[in-house]
Protein backbone atom coordinates (compact mmCIF):
# COMPACT_ATOMS: atom_id res chain seq x y z
CA UNK A 1 0.00 0.00 0.00
CA UNK A 2 1.32 3.43 -1.00
CA UNK A 3 0.28 7.04 -0.57
CA UNK A 4 -1.93 8.16 -3.46
CA UNK A 5 -3.55 4.79 -4.07
CA UNK A 6 -7.33 4.57 -4.42
CA UNK A 7 -9.32 1.89 -2.62
CA UNK A 8 -13.00 1.02 -2.55
CA UNK A 9 -14.27 0.66 1.03
CA UNK A 10 -17.46 -1.25 1.85
CA UNK A 11 -19.88 0.49 4.23
CA UNK A 12 -17.68 3.35 5.44
CA UNK A 13 -18.77 4.60 8.85
CA UNK A 14 -21.60 7.12 8.68
CA UNK A 15 -21.79 7.02 4.87
CA UNK A 16 -25.16 6.21 3.26
CA UNK A 17 -23.50 4.54 0.24
CA UNK A 18 -22.66 0.84 0.16
CA UNK A 19 -19.17 1.65 -1.16
CA UNK A 20 -16.99 4.75 -1.21
CA UNK A 21 -13.60 5.30 -2.82
CA UNK A 22 -10.81 6.71 -0.66
CA UNK A 23 -7.29 7.97 -1.34
CA UNK A 24 -4.59 7.03 1.16
CA UNK A 25 -2.91 10.29 2.10
CA UNK A 26 -0.02 9.70 4.52
CA UNK A 27 2.84 7.29 3.88
CA UNK A 28 4.20 7.57 7.44
CA UNK A 29 1.08 5.91 8.85
CA UNK A 30 1.07 3.26 6.12
CA UNK A 31 4.62 2.27 7.06
CA UNK A 32 3.83 2.24 10.78
CA UNK A 33 1.95 -0.28 12.92
CA UNK A 34 -1.04 2.04 13.38
CA UNK A 35 -4.36 0.35 12.69
CA UNK A 36 -5.88 3.46 11.15
CA UNK A 37 -4.89 5.49 8.11
CA UNK A 38 -5.78 9.04 7.09
CA UNK A 39 -7.76 8.97 3.86
CA UNK A 40 -9.71 11.41 1.70
CA UNK A 41 -13.06 10.35 0.23
CA UNK A 42 -13.97 10.43 -3.45
CA UNK A 43 -17.39 11.78 -4.43
CA UNK A 44 -19.08 11.97 -7.83
CA UNK A 45 -19.77 15.68 -7.25
CA UNK A 46 -17.20 18.33 -8.15
CA UNK A 47 -18.06 21.83 -6.99
CA UNK A 48 -14.82 23.48 -8.09
CA UNK A 49 -13.66 24.14 -4.53
CA UNK A 50 -9.94 24.50 -3.84
CA UNK A 51 -10.23 21.55 -1.44
CA UNK A 52 -11.41 19.22 -4.23
CA UNK A 53 -9.24 17.45 -6.79
CA UNK A 54 -10.87 16.11 -9.97
CA UNK A 55 -10.19 12.45 -10.78
CA UNK A 56 -11.70 9.94 -13.18
CA UNK A 57 -11.06 7.16 -15.65
CA UNK A 58 -7.30 7.85 -15.81
CA UNK A 59 -7.10 6.95 -12.10
CA UNK A 60 -9.15 3.75 -12.46
CA UNK A 61 -12.60 5.14 -11.67
CA UNK A 62 -15.73 4.45 -13.73
CA UNK A 63 -16.68 8.13 -14.08
CA UNK A 64 -15.48 11.65 -13.36
CA UNK A 65 -15.35 12.36 -9.64
CA UNK A 66 -13.37 14.40 -7.13
CA UNK A 67 -11.30 13.85 -4.02
CA UNK A 68 -12.72 15.91 -1.15
CA UNK A 69 -9.78 16.90 1.02
CA UNK A 70 -12.04 18.82 3.40
CA UNK A 71 -13.66 15.53 4.49
CA UNK A 72 -10.61 13.46 5.49
CA UNK A 73 -11.27 10.42 7.66
CA UNK A 74 -9.37 7.85 9.68
CA UNK A 75 -10.08 4.36 8.37
CA UNK A 76 -9.04 0.97 9.64
CA UNK A 77 -6.38 -0.25 7.22
CA UNK A 78 -8.15 -3.63 7.02
CA UNK A 79 -11.05 -1.96 5.18
CA UNK A 80 -8.76 -0.87 2.33
CA UNK A 81 -8.85 -4.13 0.41
CA UNK A 82 -10.22 -3.33 -3.07
CA UNK A 83 -7.41 -1.54 -4.96
CA UNK A 84 -8.74 0.70 -7.76
CA UNK A 85 -5.81 2.73 -9.07
CA UNK A 86 -3.02 5.19 -8.34
CA UNK A 87 -2.84 8.96 -8.62
CA UNK A 88 -0.25 10.49 -10.92
CA UNK A 89 2.46 12.71 -9.46
CA UNK A 90 0.58 15.80 -10.65
CA UNK A 91 -2.67 14.65 -9.00
CA UNK A 92 -0.84 13.83 -5.79
CA UNK A 93 0.65 17.35 -5.74
CA UNK A 94 -2.87 18.72 -6.28
CA UNK A 95 -4.05 16.64 -3.29
CA UNK A 96 -1.18 18.08 -1.22
CA UNK A 97 -2.30 21.61 -2.07
CA UNK A 98 -5.98 20.81 -1.41
CA UNK A 99 -5.07 19.34 1.99
CA UNK A 100 -3.06 22.50 2.80
CA UNK A 101 -6.09 24.64 1.98
CA UNK A 102 -8.46 22.34 3.90
CA UNK A 103 -6.48 22.65 7.14
CA UNK A 104 -5.50 26.29 6.66
CA UNK A 105 -1.73 25.89 6.19
CA UNK A 106 0.25 28.51 4.28
CA UNK A 107 2.18 27.48 1.19
CA UNK A 108 5.91 26.75 1.55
Amino acid sequence: MRRGELYRVAHPSGDPKRFRMFVVSRQGLIDSRHATLICAPVYSAFDGLSTQVPVGIAEGLKHESSIHCDAIASLDRRTLTHFIGTLSGAKLRAVDEALRVAVGLAED
